[in-house]
This record gives C-alpha cells, structure tokens and sequence, in this order.
C-alpha cells in the first residue's frame, strides 16, 4: 500500500452496516493538511471507528502529533499514572485484560471524546478489538424504551468491581502485577451521574452512555438496577451493531468515545500484547432536556481540563 500525507480525498471502506470503516492510503502524523484531518473527523463521526494499516512509522511522539490534530490531550489515565508516557497509557496484558463492554473513562465528569490506539506488540494469534455503536442502539430501541431512557441517571464510577471478577483469590494465587495495576486503577475514587441518553455535541445524536463502569442506576433498586441496565445494554452489543477488528503491527484504530462501547477479546492464553492509547478531550456530558453531568466524588481537572 502506498502512503500519502497529502491525499485530495482520503478513500473510506465501510466494513459494516452500522459501525466501522478503514482508511486507505494515508500517512498519519502531526503535518496532515487541514483538508485531510477533516474528512478523517468526519469519517469519524459517521462511522464511529476508524482503522488504519500500515502506519509503521508512527512512534510514541508521532502517535501524539496526529491525536493533537484531533483536539486537546488529556493525561494517560485519571489514577494509573506509574506507566504513563506522555500522554500514552499502554494498554498491556500484563496488567490485565478489559475484556468487558465500556466506554473509556466514563467515572470522571468530562468524558474523553476520542481514543487513539496504536499496535505495538501483538499475539501470534487472538487479541482483537470489537466496536459497539450506542447511537444506532438507542436509535433502535421502541419508542417506549426510548422514553424510558430518555429519563434515566447512572452513576458511574471506578471503586467496584465494574467486570465482574472475583476480588478473592487464593492465598498465593494473585497475579502481583495485576493486583498493583487494579489497586492504582482505584487509588482515588471518582463517581459521577450521568444521563443514561446523552446528546452528541457534535452529531446531536442521542446515545446510551453506559458500559462496565455503571454502578447502579439512580432511583432504582438493585434489583431494578440491574435488569433494566442489562436491557438496555444488551441493545447496545447486538452483533449486527458491532464491529471487529483483529490487529496486525502498524494498525492504528481511532474511536468516537461518546458514541462507541468497546471490549478487548482475551482470546490469546498468556501472550504478550501490548497497545498505546492516546486520548483527546471531551466536555461534560448533556441530557436530552439539557441537564449536565455532575461530579459525585473526584476532581478530573488536572487529567483533562475542560474546553
């Protein structure tokens, strides 16, 4: 494949009805012309994740001047701040594996707009990545889901435990470098409540904003809570509504944040794998009757500061 960092018009492939499309022939880095890192916005926008092939050229400061191009940077992560680098976080299977539906960082108030993940060490086999599209969820649901969504506040935070693991284990059977990562990851509490339904500031679509870091939804019991988040989450991860995507060195994949759950297949035994994201900054989330999300514990300033 030929790579140009000046392309006239870049060449979009859908890969799915709903979610995804790959761009060809063209080489990412901090220099794009305007005219380009448009169209990539906007095929952004429309297809919610976006991959490229054969981006071998990009570095950990390459990776960072084209995410800049896209917006404002947030720090690596709001609490694991031991691996960051700049304003990478890798993603490394030595910490663990988010094979859970989410959406990134949704605990804190500002939510990050996009995510820019780039491969750099990936399993001989297994270890891809799936897309889920929460605005053609919601737009899917019955008018009477619709409304009931419409109305509902979740808290989101990331003090529990949001995937469902066993938090006991065995006398002698922790994984050192997991449980460091998982007691960083929670070193300082943030919970926020959000609207369930969110309008995208740039699309004025209406979104589900949920996923794993869901604690429970507000006015409900635990027993409500429960049923009516996985009703409404099931939506959100129908095959048809999703997108996957298997990685092969020099892939970089770009995802619309607010408007994209994704999960990290752990289908590759105890290979190494190990991808860098970078995150551009997003504002405070807004109800469909135009209520903001407000911060329960935690002050996300310092990880990314507000537009």
């Amino acid at each position: 494949m030929t790579l140009t960092a000046h392309p006239t018009r870049i060449a979009v492939h859908q890969t799915g009805a709903h979610i995804g499309a790959r761009i060809d022939g063209v080489r990412l880095d901090g220099d794009l012309p305007a005219e380009t890192v448009a169209q990539i916005r906007e095929a952004l926008l429309a297809h919610k994740v976006i991959f490229f092939r054969e981006q071998h050229h990009l570095d950990d400061e390459g990776q960072q001047a084209f995410a800049r191009l896209l917006g404002g940077l947030t720090q690596p992560h709001p609490t694991v701040r031991s691996t960051g680098l700049g304003n990478i976080l890798p993603i490394d299977a030595q910490h663990g594996k988010a094979n859970s539906w989410h959406s990134d960082v949704t605990f804190v108030d500002r939510i990050p707009a996009i995510s820019l993940l780039r491969a750099v060490t990936i399993p001989a086999y297994g270890g891809s990545t799936t897309w889920a599209n929460t605005a053609a969820a919601y737009a899917k649901l019955p008018p009477s889901l619709q409304a009931l969504a419409d109305r509902l506040w979740a808290v989101h935070t990331n003090a529990h435990d949001y995937a469902g693991r066993a938090d006991e284990y065995r006398v002698g059977g922790v994984d050192v470098k997991e449980q460091a990562y998982r007691d960083e990851f929670r070193s300082q509490v943030y919970e926020t409540e959000h609207p369930v339904v969110r309008v995208h500031p740039e699309t004025g679509e209406r979104v589900l904003l949920l996923g794993h870091f869901v604690k429970r939804l507000v006015g409900l019991s635990a027993t409500e809570s429960a049923a009516v988040f996985e009703l409404l989450q099931s939506r959100v991860t129908r095959l048809e509504n999703t997108v996957r995507w298997q990685w092969a060195p020099g892939d970089l994949a770009i995802w619309d944040n607010r408007a994209t759950q994704h999960y990290g297949v752990a289908d590759y035994d105890d290979l190494p794998r190990r991808l860098h994201r970078v995150t551009v900054a997003g504002d405070v989330p807004v109800s469909v009757d135009g209520v903001r999300s407000t911060a329960r514990a935690g002050d996300a300033a310092e990880y990314s500061p507000l537009p």
